[in-house]
């Protein structure tokens, strides 16, 4: 089973998780044998936090909670309050992760801080662009590394811009295995264009129910 956790934070920007979460939470269009995911919302504590959209969030469990796992996802959406030195804790997490090939995702202001930690410095990456990374993360030496791009995939780093939601839940989708290639292209390609379609071909890769 893979354990999703998503930390939280204030000023959390909604959007950038909502392709990625729905997905692996509703289990719609798994392949059939996928493997079970449950999902969590982590933080450094219970309070409530609040989202740019005006969501109210309470976390599931403590930065402290978090099993440090192969088969543990770390997701690190943006949010405006990243410079906050109490985020560390779960920037220190997302370098066990990374250092056992467990999955991190970080989109947005998130990369800036796996930037200030050094873990953007040896692993191709993106973000909100190159100058962007240099100008809230003094301590930044991935210059090289970077890729001008929406999302890019790293072996075990999955990174994005704000605009790459999309293709950094597909890449996050594909590491995990739990749809068949076919679906998962389609679902992009449908989320993507909107065409009629790309629905339908979707739905035709879908089991039936009598194979599920």
């Amino acid at each position: 089973m893979f354990t999703i956790y998503v930390y939280v934070l204030e000023t959390l920007a909604d959007w950038e998780l909502g392709y990625v979460t729905s997905e692996l939470h509703s289990g719609r269009f798994f392949k059939k044998d996928a493997e079970c995911v449950s999902l969590k919302t982590v933080s450094y504590s219970k309070e409530p936090i609040h989202t740019m959209g005006g969501l109210t969030v309470i976390p599931d469990c403590l930065i402290d909670d978090v099993v440090v796992s192969e088969t543990s996802v770390l997701l690190l959406p943006g949010a405006d309050t990243w410079n906050d030195l109490k985020h560390g804790a779960i920037i220190k997490k997302a370098s066990e992760f990374l250092s056992i090939g467990a999955t991190v995702g970080a989109i947005c202001g998130a990369t800036t801080a796996l930037a200030n930690f050094g873990l953007l410095d040896n692993r191709r990456h993106t973000s909100n662009g190159q100058g962007f990374l240099e100008m809230f993360s003094p301590t930044y030496k991935g210059q090289s590394f970077y890729i001008d791009e929406p999302s890019v995939a790293d072996n075990n780093l999955i990174t994005a811009n704000p605009t790459g939601s999309l293709l950094w839940a597909k890449q996050i989708i594909e590491r995990l295995g739990v749809f068949q290639s076919d679906t998962l292209e389609f679902w992009y390609e449908y989320f993507s264009t909107g065409k009629a379609e790309s629905f339908f071909a979707l739905m035709q890769t879908l089991p039936s129910n009598n194979e599920k």
